[in-house]
Order: C-alpha cells, then sequence, then structure tokens
C-alpha cells in the first residue's frame, strides 16, 4: 500500500470515529500521543486521544455520512499533512491534521481545528 493510500485509510477511519460516534475509530485514527486542540464558543480547547474519543462518543452518531473533504496531502517521509473541511455536530471544521508513520503504520499525531461557522 502506498504511503498516500494508508493516510486515506486512516482518514476514512477518522470521518467514520465522527459520523458513527465511534471512541475505537479515533483512537485508531490517533496516535496515543496525539493531542486535539482548537477554538470553540466557549474557548480553547486541548483534549488528548481518550478525551477526544470520550468526547465522540457522546455525541450522536449521524443519520447520513456528512460532509468531509481532503483538501490537501503533503507527504514528506515518515510525516504528512493533510488539510480536511468537514461538517460535525452543525458546524463547518477545518482541521489541520500532522500524520506520522511509525513501526510501518500511519496515524493522526496533532489535530489543529478551526471553525469556520456553521453547518
Amino acid at each position: 500500500m502506498t504511503a498516500e493510500a494508508a493516510i486515506e485509510k486512516v482518514l476514512k477511519t477518522y470521518a467514520e470515529c465522527m459520523s458513527e460516534s465511534d471512541p475505537a475509530k479515533a483512537r485508531a485514527a490517533f496516535h496515543p500521543s496525539a493531542h486535539i486542540v482548537g477554538y470553540l464558543e466557549d474557548g480553547l480547547h486541548d483534549m488528548t486521544v481518550d478525551e477526544f474519543a470520550g468526547f465522540v462518543a457522546e455525541q450522536p452518531a449521524a443519520d447520513s455520512a456528512p460532509r468531509f473533504d481532503v483538501l490537501s496531502i503533503r507527504i514528506a517521509g515518515a510525516t504528512a499533512g493533510v488539510i480536511v473541511r468537514c461538517d460535525y455536530l452543525g458546524l463547518t471544521f477545518l482541521d489541520t491534521l500532522s500524520l506520522i508513520e511509525t513501526d510501518g503504520a500511519w496515524s493522526i499525531y496533532n489535530k489543529l481545528f478551526h471553525v469556520e461557522g456553521p453547518a
């Protein structure tokens, strides 16, 4: 499998974790040391993978697959930068994801999110 195909598989798991409210898929998509960071209306949020997985589990599953557009993928060796626009919880997010390949597997190492507005 190419690096791009492996990254796209991780991105699919990430999209499914949110649309299905599946904490196991959140843990599968993210590196155990990852952080999920960004601003919501109530201020800065900085979550560990376990905190994010718990947040995902508390949300209702989507009735249908929401928008999840991969805008760019840039691979540099065993690292990659990905920009994603997705709808989640009635909002449109622009996510900047850093991925890393460790032990032959790709995972999201950091997620910076920005709320663009209502979905």
